[in-house]
């Protein structure tokens, strides 16, 4: 749970150090971020190494999630060398599957109410993975409303990412979105050669400790989770 401090030395890891340089050091904890790019461009790993390497670093956290049950979440980061089940018994980890087929389709009605919930018990850091369903059935001004509360809601101490597929915001919502967001990490593929290389563009991350490096090339293997490949050594 956290601490309360302005100071928490406490960060959204990844539990890579090579991948936490590459963001300035980890995101601050109180961020608001968004996480967009293409399907299968490594959004969810991402993530999922952020919960992870939260949980290492002490943080609490809770996962809402559209795309996955407890049961296939816990074993898709299984297979990434990621074992949350201890997290998970110990009351530092909840994970909140939504059925979208079931649940109602605003944002504000059906996902803030949650967050909110989980920010009053104190969790440190909160994903939603995905946002996707739900900016699809919003206009604009709902969806720029949800990211405001959830601006408050880290201003309040809760760190929150929001995972999306790119198509789902305009180029209006998209600026807006990223100038709101403490933190905008966009992943996209790229083929180079006879190869498929994950991207991640770090567009922005305030507050950071380090240097932020602009383009990151990556790669995700089992029982490894992400490694990252030097960006000329992808290009090769």
């Amino acid at each position: 749970m956290r601490t309360g401090s302005e100071n928490d030395p406490r960060i959204i890891s990844t539990g890579n150090d090579e991948l936490d340089k590459k963001i300035g050091g980890g995101i601050p904890l109180r961020s608001l971020s968004l996480v967009e790019g293409q399907p299968d461009s490594g959004k969810s790993v991402l993530t999922q190494q952020m919960v992870w390497g939260s949980l290492k670093k002490g943080c609490s956290a809770v996962v809402f999630t559209t795309e996955n049950t407890v049961k296939s979440l816990v074993t898709q980061m299984q297979s990434l060398n990621l074992d949350i089940m201890d997290y998970l018994l110990l009351s530092r980890l909840w994970i909140y599957p939504i059925d979208t087929k079931k649940t109602r389709r605003s944002l504000s009605a059906g996902l803030l109410p949650m967050l909110e919930s989980y920010a009053n018990k104190g969790i440190d850091v909160a994903i939603i993975d995905s946002i996707t369903y739900y900016v699809t059935h919003a206009s604009t001004e709902e969806v720029l409303s949800f990211f405001e509360e959830c601006k408050r809601l880290s201003g309040k101490g809760m760190g929150i990412i929001c995972v999306a597929h790119s198509y789902a915001f305009d180029e209006n919502a998209m600026v807006r979105l990223g100038s709101m967001c403490d933190a905008h990490l966009r992943l996209h593929i790229e083929t180079m050669g006879s190869k498929m290389i994950k991207i991640l563009e770090v567009a922005k991350v305030r507050g950071a400790n380090l240097n932020t490096g602009n383009i990151i090339s990556f790669d995700v293997e089992p029982n490894r989770g992400i490694r990252v490949i030097p960006y000329s050594k992808a290009k090769a």
